[in-house]
């Protein structure tokens, strides 16, 4: 039986859950955002005494290891790595395209869209990225990655050829960019989609029956792209 620690830290959400065998049997989050610091040891201390389980009675640790915030990741990376190194635990990552597809996979077969065909339908995550960017994948209905993660920038013309011939559900906090300025009769859009842990434990759990774990030592999160830290420019008096 795999009793994982979950949590993603790669969005706003600040999200911990732990599962048995994929099923979720506890979970705190938070949507307030840069809460991630001051939230997250608390949220897995609250669980852990909660279920009255000890760090050492974890099969495994699993985190959402991008992309997303280079600020959250680089707090849930830190996080889990230290407590995977200090108990001797398994560290599993998770792509976090791939668990908001999961997510929205079971809320499709919950709520309906109208004339979408589900199972054969593709599913596109879009997280924000600054300015006009995103980051982004494509997945099916049972979480065959169709197009790999990437930084894409917004335009009128992006996902064209795949809308051509298949129906594409978009969500994510970064849909709202290309929403806006898309009309196509594929395209089919999912308004205040909601990150969690949760989204991962079935992922994990099966990462962890493969035995499919990071080197805690050299495991870095998946930033995408550079982070660039930037200054607010002076005003020059004259």
């Amino acid at each position: 039986m795999g009793l994982i620690l979950n949590f993603d830290t790669a969005t706003p959400v600040c999200s911990v859950a732990l599962a048995r065998d994929g099923d979720v049997i506890a979970m705190k989050e938070s949507k307030k955002e840069k809460s991630h610091a001051a939230l997250l040891t608390v949220f897995i201390e609250q669980i852990l005494n909660e279920t009255k389980t000890k760090i050492n009675q974890l099969d495994a640790i699993a985190v959402s290891k991008g992309p997303g915030s280079y600020t959250g990741l680089r707090i849930g990376v830190s996080t889990a790595k230290g407590l995977c190194y200090g108990s001797d635990i398994p560290l599993i990552s998770i792509n976090t395209l791939l668990a908001m597809n999961n997510g929205m996979v079971k809320h499709i077969n919950q709520k309906t869209i109208e004339n979408l065909p589900v199972e054969t339908a593709f599913y596109c995550p879009m997280l924000d990225a600054r300015r006009m960017e995103i980051y982004t994948a494509v997945f099916n209905y049972f979480n065959k990655t169709i197009i790999e993660t990437k930084a894409m920038i917004v335009d009128e013309h992006l996902f064209f050829d795949l809308l051509d011939n298949n129906p594409v559900v978009f969500f994510g906090d970064g849909v709202e960019k290309y929403k806006n300025i898309v009309n196509h009769q594929n395209a089919y859009f999912v308004d205040n989609f909601e990150h969690s842990a949760a989204h991962m434990t079935e992922l994990s759990n099966t990462a962890f029956k493969k035995k499919k774990f990071e080197d805690v030592a050299y495991f870095e999160p998946f930033y995408l792209k550079d982070f660039i830290a930037t200054t607010p420019k002076k005003k020059v008096l004259e």
